[in-house]
């Protein structure tokens, strides 16, 4: 005998989540559904910072980018199913931006930036988005573990706090270089950024 459900769950495309999306909070669809995404405080005021950090490198040397924490993009799994993110920082090309303006803040285009701080659902960051940014052709993305709840197979032993950033090699292969301490993190769009995972920890 086979059972039909009398009612199947509709699997989202990127459309109908941007028209679905709800007002209060911030979301991103997942396996085709829309699931709430919640930080701490803790994790807003980093984000914060890293993009007041990154948007004052835009304005200083006058650079063809737009920072923002309200871009929401479409990613694909390596199965081919539509995903919804919601970065926490996104470094964007003026030209694509500014190409339709009257759009909504959701993109296709590959990002020139993404940082994700990382949560308790660190996995999402360390391979689904890793993975989905890759596939997207993100240039640079940054995995910001301030908390070192990763897993000790990327931050060592012991844990420490540490800032990951994968830049795509001529083949289209995330490349990662690993920060800690008071070590420069070197960012290929922001060569003369000045900032350490130190400076970070201490907002």
């Amino acid at each position: 005998m086979t059972i039909i459900p009398i009612y199947q769950k509709q699997q989202l495309i990127f459309e109908q989540f941007l028209e679905q999306y709800p007002e209060d909070g911030r979301f991103e669809l997942v396996n085709g559904e829309i699931v709430r995404v919640q930080a701490t405080r803790q994790h807003d005021d980093v984000a914060d910072f890293l993009a007041k950090q990154l948007d004052k490198e835009v304005d200083r040397l006058s650079l063809n980018y737009k920072v923002s924490g309200r871009i929401a993009i479409a990613t694909l799994t390596k199965d081919g199913q539509e995903q919804g993110r919601f970065p926490d920082v996104s470094v964007i090309s003026l030209d694509i931006w500014r190409n339709n303006r009257a759009a909504y803040s959701a993109l296709r285009e590959p990002l020139q930036v993404v940082v994700e701080v990382v949560s308790t659902n660190w996995e999402d960051d360390y391979i689904d988005k890793l993975d989905e940014y890759q596939r997207l052709g993100i240039f640079e993305y940054w995995i910001v573990d301030y908390l070192a709840i990763g897993s000790r197979v990327y931050l060592g032993k012991p844990k420490v706090p540490t800032v990951f950033v994968y830049q795509l090699d001529d083949k289209g292969i995330y490349q990662p270089t690993a920060y800690r301490g008071s070590e420069r993190i070197i960012s290929p769009t922001f060569p003369e950024l000045h900032l350490t995972v130190e400076q970070i920890l201490s907002v």
